[in-house]
């Protein structure tokens, strides 16, 4: 570290807008590099770690404390590529959400341009006859509900199941998403959001706030990811350096 400007804990502390001790609990996790030490055992500091702060401040803020914690400490192992791996996981992640809102999006559209219709009779379907009425068998919906995407009744005295219109309009829509290749785990966000949300008007304003908030946070992924690209930029080697120690005390204590 000898050619690079000393930083105090606290002209960290000051950069991050944290207290000195946070600084140091960022070294212990791995977020910093090791620091080096003066022959009295206080923390020095360089332009490594500022440059480690600022990439993971600016990681936290799209990724997560967690996952940019794991990230730089992952760096600081010596472990590029699995660094870089932990922010691919994290972006496809974040791409899982889109196709399921877009689920929700496109069963909305259904919803508007397909009124449920009245059912045959009243005090409820059986199981067959919404089979027929959608044009699958039984057994689909059976694995339907195995699956948590339909929630029929029963009646008390014969068990037998028992939907009513909310449900024969969550089963056309299972089985038109299903027709779209959606799997499970995309239509059953669309089905929890329309039952929490209690219909199509109030689910499509939470499925547009979602979406502006991904866009946000995408970009702010992005921004994280290319603060990682310069920070890896700046210093291919000596991550993973155990700090040196050095004869002189004048940089405050550690």
């Amino acid at each position: 570290m000898t050619n690079e400007r000393r930083l105090r804990p606290v002209d960290l502390a000051r950069l991050a807008g944290v207290s000195t001790q946070q600084i140091r609990n960022y070294e212990d996790a791995g977020v910093l590099p090791p620091a080096a030490r003066t022959a009295s055992g206080y923390r020095v500091f360089g332009e490594t770690h500022r440059g480690a702060l600022l990439a993971y401040r600016t990681l936290m803020r799209g990724y997560g404390p967690v996952t940019a914690t794991a990230i730089m400490r992952t760096l600081h192992e010596g472990d590029v590529p699995g660094a870089l791996a932990l922010l691919d996981a994290a972006h496809a992640a974040l791409h899982e959400e889109r196709v399921s809102l877009r689920a929700a999006s496109e069963a909305l559209e259904l919803l508007a341009a397909e009124p449920p219709a009245p059912l045959p009779r009243s005090g409820g379907l059986r199981i067959g006859e919404v089979a027929v009425l959608l044009g699958v068998r039984t057994s689909a919906l059976r694995v339907w509900e195995g699956a948590g995407l339909l929630m029929p009744g029963r009646e008390r005295a014969t068990g037998y199941r028992v939907y009513e219109p909310a449900d024969v309009r969550d089963a056309r829509l299972v089985h038109t998403l299903r027709r779209s290749h959606y799997l499970f785990d995309q239509i059953r966000p669309v089905l929890e959001g329309l039952r929490r949300e209690g219909g199509s008007a109030a689910l499509r304003a939470a499925v547009a706030a979602r979406g502006e908030a991904l866009t946000a946070r995408s970009r702010v992924m992005i921004e994280g990811a290319g603060a990682l690209h310069a920070y890896l930029d700046a210093c291919p080697d000596g991550l993973t350096a155990a700090g040196a120690t050095t004869g002189s005390t004048a940089d405050g204590h550690g």
